[in-house]
């Protein structure tokens, strides 16, 4: 299994965050591991097929809110809390305010 891309915190783009809290699956995505903290791709019980949940779980990866961690043939994915907070301050708390989750 390959190593995911994860962008360098000053690579951050506001854009890309932007865009990929835009779609609800992901927002979803995001709300979960703000509340649960590292979760693994399989455990979110979302109804969407895995190519789908893929695809999400890499636009959020490479818009650098999600860090993917890889265990053997499991990956675990967390909250770029810190990250976040450094480059775009009260972003993310702003956006899970909004979203219903403090």
């Amino acid at each position: 299994m390959r190593t995911p891309h994860h962008p360098e915190r000053n690579q951050l783009d506001l854009s890309a965050v932007l865009y990929a809290l835009s779609d609800p699956t992901r927002m979803e995505v995001v709300r979960r591991l703000a509340g649960e903290g590292e979760l693994a791709c399989g455990t979110f019980g979302l109804p969407t097929t895995k190519a789908t949940l893929s695809h999400h779980f890499k636009v959020l990866r490479e818009a650098g809110l999600i860090h993917t961690r890889v265990e053997g043939v499991h990956r675990y994915n967390s909250l770029r809390k810190q990250d976040l907070e450094a480059r775009f301050p009260g972003l993310l708390k702003a956006v899970l305010k909004a979203s219903g989750q403090s």
